[in-house]
């Protein structure tokens, strides 16, 4: 069956969860499609306090995820260079924003960066990608230079958006990053409606590239699984074989909210079979194991094979924006995971497996520091939108309502604001 084409090593046994008083949960009597049926039993996860560390837990007793998957020194090294950008550019930010250079809410997406580099790096130029609020790696990993994403997030005319769309809504067109979106769900019908046009191209306007279909990725958070344009769409990409997968960063925390508490089955996994389509649970702070699941789930999506949906259980290291004091969750919750940081368990992977030396690691980290650095004197140096970009994009015609025909705004004409100009 469809779903049991992933390795056991990928394809995870349920584990018990807590509710939020810390009562054990009644078995299931809700019958298990054979498709959606675990290939081994692992043993449940420790509790950590109130938490559980579902990820660390169930992977350790699992023999079969034990093993690395094979990467070479390239892509070891690609992979490394792509989650360092990603933290020190989050760093940055953080200074910045602090400093006045950002304005409004910013998301960062510390201790998150295995599952962006695990998906996006194995992606062509053609394939899309849809985001969320915390979008900032995203784009970074799909290609955008690091200079236009922070120029985007002063409001510099040159960051990718012109300035426009800020630190919640990055989109590049030429790198087919279809939008950061600032509520939860919302992205995904726009990546079903992507993958649709890929299947659409490929299939009816013959338009089919040597690697079979066009792939879209739609990133989205534990809390967006319980929204109901959610299921319209794994319904919809099932139903017409859509390739797309749809990964859930599944951090723990919806805002303050934690994921144990707000559903009543926390594994999001097995919402994919019930409309028959593979559910694959995954590390998500471990980017081999991330990569081994997306290269499988991107490989079944350009055969035509249909949508996957991959929860990676992972862990942010900030608070919900930068705004969030982040008092809710538990001190030692919160030093779990950060010792099961992915930037520094790849790098041991890569030193223990000589595929390179701590100095060539070194000189990536310094290389990306430049970089960071050289994309924030960019964007402080740059210029502005100019006033006249104000109503672009925003109105099919501008002239009808905020230009006037001659030109200039409406709205510094005096008689606009006392009701009596003409409209």
């Amino acid at each position: 069956m469809a779903a049991a084409s992933f390795t056991a090593a990928k394809f995870l046994a349920p584990v018990a969860a807590a509710r939020s008083g810390g009562d054990r949960p009644a078995p299931s009597s809700v019958p298990v499609p054979s498709s959606a049926r675990p290939l081994r039993r692992s043993r449940p996860a420790r509790r950590l306090g109130s938490v559980l560390a579902v990820s660390s837990d169930v992977l350790a007793g699992n023999k079969a995820a034990a093993a690395q998957p094979a990467v070479t020194r390239e892509e070891a090294l690609e992979l490394y260079e792509d989650m360092v950008l990603g933290r020190n550019f989050e760093d940055m930010c953080a200074q910045m924003y602090y400093r006045g250079k950002m304005f409004g809410f910013v998301h960062l997406y510390n201790g998150q960066e295995a599952v962006s580099t695990g998906f996006i790096k194995l992606l062509n130029q053609p394939d899309c990608v849809v985001s969320t609020y915390r979008d900032h790696v995203h784009a970074l990993s799909k290609g955008v230079p690091a200079r236009s994403v922070m120029a985007e997030l002063f409001g510099k005319a040159t960051g990718c958006c012109r300035g426009q769309g800020g630190s919640m809504h990055m989109f590049s067109e030429p790198h087919n990053l279809l939008g950061g979106f600032a509520f939860i769900g919302e992205g995904i019908p726009v990546a079903t409606g992507a993958a649709f046009a890929a299947k659409y191209r490929h299939e009816v306007l013959k338009q089919s590239s040597p690697d079979g279909l066009d792939v879209t990725i739609a990133f989205f958070g534990d809390g967006t699984a319980n929204n109901g344009q959610f299921f319209e769409c794994l319904n919809m990409a099932q139903l017409w074989k859509l390739p797309i997968i749809f990964v859930v960063e599944n951090n723990l925390w919806a805002i303050g909210m934690s994921h144990l508490r707000a559903t009543s089955d926390p594994e999001i996994w097995k919402k994919g079979p019930a409309f028959g389509m593979p559910g694959v649970h995954v590390d998500g702070m471990d980017v081999l194991k991330v990569r081994e699941v997306a290269k499988e789930a991107i490989d079944r999506a350009r055969r035509g094979e249909g949508p996957t949906l991959v929860e990676c259980e992972t862990y942010r290291f900030r608070g919900h924006s930068l705004a969030d004091p982040d008092e809710l969750r538990r001190p030692d919750e919160k030093t779990h995971y950060a010792a099961r940081d992915p930037i520094a368990q790849l790098k041991k992977y890569i030193i223990q497996q000589n595929l390179a030396s701590e100095a060539e690691l070194k000189s990536i980290e310094k290389r990306i520091d430049d970089v960071v650095e050289e994309a924030v004197e960019f964007a402080d140096a740059s210029p502005l939108p100019p006033r006249s970009q104000l109503l672009e994009n925003v109105f099919a015609d501008p002239r009808g309502f905020g230009i006037g025909p001659d030109g200039k705004y409406r709205c510094e004409d005096p008689k606009f604001t006392q009701g009596t100009a003409q409209v």
